[in-house]
């Protein structure tokens, strides 16, 4: 089960630096204005064989300086409440601060394992200046410098000493394991409700996590599965300011423990960017896809063309991605609930789909033979066989090249493109790797 480290702090102490230099990317906006941070906040860290998830929580505070401190506050609190870990970061030239004080009380409360970062420290004569954070209480200040990647290493060793230790869990492996994911008040809950009914007895709750429970063993009408993070969703929480953070701390979870994402979509509101975070999340786990647009016994206008005009709105937000199923359902009046189960189930069917090697030759072989790739520098590429790999989270196919380096992404896409059109792969995602022969 994946683990997630929060990085909280202040504004401008070095969060999406950090972040940048540990998840090895520049996917964070790094500039010197307070706030700037967003929508790039989430990323997968790989370190000595271990991987874990991390967050920046710098993105989600509006910048006004009294709405502001309570933001990072109640930001601090929902990290505290979801992640694993906080890496509480401090500014070594700044000092210790009255917000940093405020934020030290509240992770003083945690039980999660926090390390004391202090930043900015370039050289040995700084190093003596974060003996002031002392006062904080948390323990050694950590001092590293996230411009230049010093004592980085030796941060992500102790991050990875103190995380908590995996704990055995009784999941069937081989039962799918769906998630329901989506912004507040797009229904989730009310979903969850529909698929379980007031018949909790039929529905396990399976025990052995770190957060309350995270797999809900659903077994009736002939389905089987688990579905992921329900007792999160019947939590109700305090939270209302900072609903967008929150609702992607779920999400993050949620998504990494499951093999099929059911993403609600609001169908009084269309798609919106926070759907579109979501969506990322899901692609960027390689996860499979059912779009479910509830609410749809609110909409006026259930012609064919207006929901042939929202399918196409969906699928042009979510391109190159464009192969899954959309249902539109109501989770209050249970319209279409089974359908969105029966989907579901088919889309993770279609996520372990095994195509016979001969099968895959003689289908595209001839297709390859008739739309080759362009040739460069009148060099001719020639694809003479392809394979599926085995037992791997995703189909995933090889073609086998004599160039493979000057085969361009479309030609990839266009092959991938043509699997789809054999085969029923809907809502899964596929890799399509081309290698030397």
């Amino acid at each position: 089960m994946g683990k997630l480290v929060a990085i909280v702090g202040r504004p401008n102490v070095g969060k999406s630096t950090l972040f940048n230099r540990l998840t090895k990317t520049r996917h964070a906006i790094v500039s010197d204005v307070a706030g700037t941070t967003r929508d790039r906040q989430y990323g997968k860290v790989e370190w000595n064989g271990t991987d874990f998830s991390i967050v920046d929580t710098g993105g989600w505070v509006v910048n006004s300086d009294d709405i502001f401190e309570n933001a990072i506050r109640e930001q601090v609190k929902i990290a505290t409440e979801e992640a694993d870990m906080v890496l509480f970061l401090v500014d070594v030239q700044t000092g210790v601060t009255d917000l940093d004080t405020d934020v030290a009380q509240i992770l003083r409360r945690t039980k999660l394992p926090v390390i004391l970062v202090c930043n900015k420290t370039d050289n040995n004569e700084q190093q003596y200046y974060a003996a002031d954070f002392y006062s904080l209480g948390l323990g050694d200040p950590f001092c590293i410098s996230a411009v230049t990647g010093s004592g980085t290493g030796d941060l992500l060793d102790m991050i990875l000493e103190k995380l908590p230790k995996e704990q055995a869990e009784t999941v069937e492996e081989d039962l799918p394991r769906f998630a329901v994911v989506g912004r507040p008040n797009a229904g989730k809950s009310s979903l969850i409700n529909a698929f379980i009914g007031e018949d909790r007895n039929i529905v396990t709750d399976i025990a052995g996590t770190t957060r309350d429970s995270i797999y809900t063993r659903y077994n009736k009408f002939g389905f089987d599965f688990y579905l992921v993070d329900t007792a999160g969703i019947r939590r109700k929480n305090k939270v209302s300011e900072d609903l967008e953070f929150y609702s992607v701390m779920r999400s993050i979870r949620a998504i990494e423990n499951s093999d099929v994402c059911i993403l609600m979509i609001d169908a009084t509101r269309g798609i919106e960017a926070q759907d579109m975070n979501i969506f990322q999340l899901i692609q960027r786990n390689d996860k499979s896809l059912v779009v479910v647009v509830n609410k749809w016994d609110l909409v006026e206008d259930k012609s064919q063309a207006s929901i042939k005009t929202f399918e196409n709105a969906i699928r042009e937000r979510m391109a190159p991605f464009t192969d899954f199923p959309i249902i539109y359902a109501s989770a209050t009046t249970k319209q279409r609930i089974f359908k969105v189960l029966e989907t579901a189930k088919q889309v993770y069917l279609n996520r372990k789909a095994k195509i016979g090697t001969s099968k895959l030759n003689e289908v595209m072989l001839p297709i390859i033979e008739a739309t080759p790739p362009q040739s460069v520098k009148g060099k001719y590429i020639k694809i003479k066989y392809c394979t599926q790999i085995p037992d791997t989270q995703i189909p995933t196919f090889v073609f086998y090249a004599n160039l493979p380096q000057y085969i361009k992404e479309q030609y990839r896409r266009f092959l991938e493109n043509q699997i789809r059109a054999h085969w029923t792969l809907t809502g899964t995602p596929i890799n399509v790797f081309i290698r030397q022969k």
